[in-house]
C-alpha cells in the first residue's frame, strides 16, 4: 500500500486555549464585593428614611415639580435651537455687523454664570418697571407693566433659553461646518435659493454631528432647571422636594426622590438619543449588510437626490 493511504484521514487540530488572565477575575471579584457593600450601606442604613423616600415619590407636590421641570426643559430647548440656528447663521454670514453681533451674544451669555443670568432675569422688572412698543427715540405705542407680563415662569424659560443657545449656536456652527462645501455650489449651480439649499442638503447633512451634543445639552438643561429658584421660581422638582424636606425636617429622604426623578427622565432622554442619533447617522459610514461598498456621492449627486430631481440626469453617472 501507498504511503497516503496509510496517512490518518483527518489532520491534526490546533487546539488553542486562552490565555489565563487571573487579574480580570480578581478585579472583577473585588468591585463586586465593593457593590455589595455599597448596597447593603444603603439599604440597611436608616438615616436614608427608604419609607419616606416612598411616601413622597408619588407625592402630588412632587409630581407637580416634575410636569414644571419638563416644561422648563422643553421650552428652554425649544427657544435655544431657534435663536442658536439663527446665531450659527449670523455667524457663517459675510456681513461684519451680523457676525459681530453674533459673537458678541456668545461671548456673554457663556462668559457669565447662569445663575447670575436667573437672577438678573428676576430682577427685570425693577431695572425696566414697565415695556412699551413703539419708535425708538419717538412715540410710545403700547405700555404695559414688566411684572404683570414677564412672570417668574417666564423669566426662567428665557433665562434658561437664552443662555443655552449661546452653547448651542456653536455646536450648530460646527454642524453646518462640517457639510462639504462644495454641495452647496452644486445646489447653487442648480439654481437652488439659499434657504433651500440651508433646509434640504445642509441641516439634514449636519444633524449627523449636531443630535449627539445636542442630546447632551438637553440632559443638562433639566439638570439646570435646578437653579431657576434664583428667579425665583418655587414650582420646579427641586425646590418642591427641598421645600418638603425642610417642612419635615427629613431633607435626605426628598433628596433621594429628587435624584430618582431626575435619574428616570435621563434615563428616558438618553434613550431618545441613542435612536436620534441612529435616525441621523443611517449611511454614515461602513457597508450595509449584504451589500458591497457604494461608491461615494460627489456634491453634484447629493444636491441633485436632495432636491429631487429625476435619477436619470446624464450628469449623475460618475466616470471611474
Amino acid at each position: 500500500m501507498s504511503q497516503s493511504a496509510h496517512a490518518d484521514p483527518v489532520p491534526n487540530r490546533i487546539h488553542a486555549r486562552a490565555v489565563p488572565r487571573p487579574g480580570r477575575w480578581i478585579a472583577a471579584a473585588v468591585v463586586a464585593v465593593l457593590a455589595a457593600m455599597a448596597i447593603h450601606a444603603l439599604a440597611t442604613n436608616p438615616a436614608f428614611g427608604w419609607d419616606t423616600v416612598g411616601l413622597y415619590l408619588r407625592d402630588v407636590t412632587v409630581l407637580r415639580g416634575v410636569g414644571w421641570t419638563l416644561v422648563l426643559t422643553v421650552g428652554s430647548m425649544i427657544i435655544g435651537i431657534a435663536l442658536a440656528v439663527i446665531l450659527a447663521i449670523m455667524r457663517r454670514s459675510d456681513n461684519p455687523v451680523l457676525r459681530s453681533v453674533a459673537w458678541f451674544y456668545i461671548w456673554l451669555f457663556r462668559g457669565t454664570p447662569i445663575w447670575t443670568q436667573l437672577v438678573f432675569w428676576g430682577l427685570i422688572s425693577v431695572l425696566y418697571p414697565t415695556l412699551s412698543i413703539g419708535i425708538p427715540f419717538g412715540p410710545e405705542f403700547v405700555t404695559f407693566e414688566t411684572q404683570a407680563v414677564i412672570t417668574a415662569f417666564w423669566a426662567a424659560l428665557l433665562g434658561l433659553g437664552l443662555n443655552e443657545a449661546a452653547y448651542l449656536a456653536e455646536i450648530v456652527r460646527a454642524g453646518l461646518a462640517s457639510v462639504d462645501d462644495g454641495q452647496e455650489e452644486a445646489a447653487r449651480a442648480l439654481g437652488m435659493k439659499e434657504s433651500a439649499i440651508l433646509r434640504r442638503i445642509v441641516i439634514p447633512q449636519a444633524m449627523r454631528v449636531i443630535v449627539p451634543p445636542l442630546g447632551n445639552e438637553t440632559i443638562s438643561m433639566l439638570k439646570t432647571t435646578s437653579l431657576v429658584s434664583a428667579v425665583p421660581f418655587t414650582l420646579d422638582l427641586t425646590f418642591a422636594t427641598n421645600a418638603i424636606g425642610n417642612r419635615i425636617f427629613e431633607p435626605i429622604p426628598l433628596l433621594i426622590v429628587s435624584a430618582f426623578w431626575y435619574l428616570l427622565i435621563t434615563s428616558i432622554l438618553m434613550v431618545g438619543q441613542h435612536y436620534l442619533e441612529r435616525y441621523y447617522g443611517r449611511g454614515g459610514g461602513g457597508t450595509p449588510r449584504g451589500k458591497g461598498p457604494r461608491k461615494p456621492r460627489t456634491g453634484r449627486q447629493a444636491a441633485i437626490a436632495a432636491a429631487g430631481t429625476a435619477k436619470d440626469d446624464p450628469f449623475l453617472e460618475v466616470t471611474p
